[in-house]
């Protein structure tokens, strides 16, 4: 994919000179570069033409009506290549906070609900034909939970299993009935949100390959599940969409399948950050709303 990016890289940006091209990583969907450390390079790792050529062009459209939405620094497209599935865009400033955490987490909790106030906000008919909705049921998630524990329960610590095992032989929260699906960046984990570590600032967010019309408490969740129950509910003062308990224990039941879905992602794959990160998380994650029990589980 290298020397294809070389050779598109002339042909879309004239007069542009490749220096250097760096393989950042890889994704279900797509794989990043990092060109002239300038550049970031997304390649779709689609192998259906049409398919691919579709999606990259409906991603690029998708960028430039989230960059009219988000209060955050968002990916602009500098060129589309949308037949090669790559598309374009200045590197945002910043480093992914899953591997760069700040030194004092609460100053993220307002810009980040005020980021998804806005997101939530959003008028649909803005990106209902650029986004799918996204109606996975609540018991599809925890059988999904399952499968994910059975997968890692050997790396996890012994006093955290009965908790774990508790929490997936309750049943799922009720389903969203009473609340409208929302325009979601339904992936808001804390390797798609760029910060100055040392400002403890929010500098961008990145990678809405995701996005969807979806419950906006899966958003809330990954805040849960990243920063910990304390600077969530810092986060939900600012935050101005609909939040009651019903939300609460989405959001919550949200997060703890996600922290299992990370840890088995980076067990199956070698993706040592994600499996490290949520075992870090995994004591906040599972423990009451007041962190009773938080003791009791000590991670490697």
């Amino acid at each position: 994919m290298i020397d294809e990016i070389r050779a598109l890289l002339p042909r879309h940006l004239p007069g542009y000179e490749v220096r250097s091209i760096i393989r950042l990583g890889e994704g279900l969907d797509n794989a990043a570069y990092e060109v002239n450390g300038e550049l970031i390079v997304r390649a779709s790792r689609e192998t259906d033409p049409a398919l691919r050529s579709q999606s990259t062009q409906r991603n690029a459209n998708l960028l430039a009506v989230v960059a009219g939405l988000s209060t955050l620094p968002v990916p602009e497209p500098v060129f589309v290549a949308a037949e090669a599935g790559v598309l374009a865009y200045t590197r945002l400033p910043g480093l992914p906070l899953m591997e760069h955490p700040v030194a004092e987490p609460a100053r993220l909790a307002s810009t980040l609900g005020g980021f998804l106030s806005r997101l939530h906000q959003a008028p649909l008919e803005k990106v209902e034909k650029l986004v799918e909705q996204d109606t996975y049921p609540l018991l599809a998630w925890l059988e999904d939970a399952q499968r994910d524990y059975q997968e890692i329960v050997e790396h996890l610590p012994a006093a955290a299993r009965p908790l774990v095992e508790d929490f997936l032989g309750r049943t799922p929260p009720a389903e969203p009935l009473a609340a409208p699906a929302l325009f979601c960046h339904n992936d808001l984990g804390a390797e798609h949100v760029l910060v100055d570590a040392g400002a403890s600032a929010v500098t961008g967010v990145i990678d809405w390959s995701d996005a969807a019309i979806a419950d906006p408490a899966r958003d809330l969740a990954l805040i849960y599940r990243d920063l910990g129950p304390e600077i969530f509910d810092l986060m939900l003062a600012q935050y101005e969409g609909r939040f009651d308990d019903a939300e609460r224990g989405r959001a919550v039941f949200y997060a703890r399948c996600k922290v299992l879905e990370d840890i088995a992602y980076g067990v199956r794959t070698g993706a040592r950050p994600y499996a490290v990160a949520g075992l870090a998380h995994l004591a906040r994650t599972f423990v009451g709303r007041d962190g009773a029990g938080a003791r009791k589980i000590r991670t490697p």
